[in-house]
């Protein structure tokens, strides 16, 4: 398979183990776009809104997809979908929320939030794999992004 590059995709995860995790299936198919790692929902707010030490980041590079994690410390992924969704900037941003939450409250509030897809982390790596490997090609090669400016 050719890699596939140019669109970036910001990981907001705190656990290493899945940080690591994901990287990997990545790495093992072939999805060679640029991954940004953020640990906490303030980093990944700083970033996506480009303050604190992402305040030269360029205007046009903005992630093609958020691969958000819900139990982060210091804003919570839903919290942080919450301020996306209110600036004009980031409200239509991609946002798949990628937890091992099994609470059904958290999916109905993701969605209320308007994520674009709510998936559970599986605990076996071949099909947390498989997973990142559908959620690439989707997200950087099947989805269209919305038209720059709109």
């Amino acid at each position: 398979m050719d890699k596939i590059t140019k669109r970036s995709i910001l990981l907001v995860e705190d656990n290493p183990d899945d940080i690591e995790l994901t990287l990997h299936a990545l790495e093992e198919h072939h999805i060679a776009n640029q991954v940004e790692v953020v640990r906490d929902g303030e980093q990944a707010l700083d970033f996506l809104f480009r303050k604190g030490k992402y305040a030269d980041r360029p205007a046009n590079e903005d992630p093609a997809v958020v691969l958000l994690d819900l139990k982060l410390p210091k804003i919570d992924g839903l919290e942080l979908l919450k301020r996306m969704r209110e600036n004009p900037n980031t409200q239509y941003l991609p946002v798949v929320i990628l937890t091992s939450s099994r609470e059904e409250q958290d999916i109905l509030n993701g969605y209320k939030l308007h994520a674009n897809s709510f998936i559970r982390k599986p605990v076996n790596f071949e099909q947390f794999s498989e997973v990142v490997r559908n959620l690439g090609l989707y997200w950087l090669v099947i989805n269209e992004p919305l038209p720059k400016g709109e």
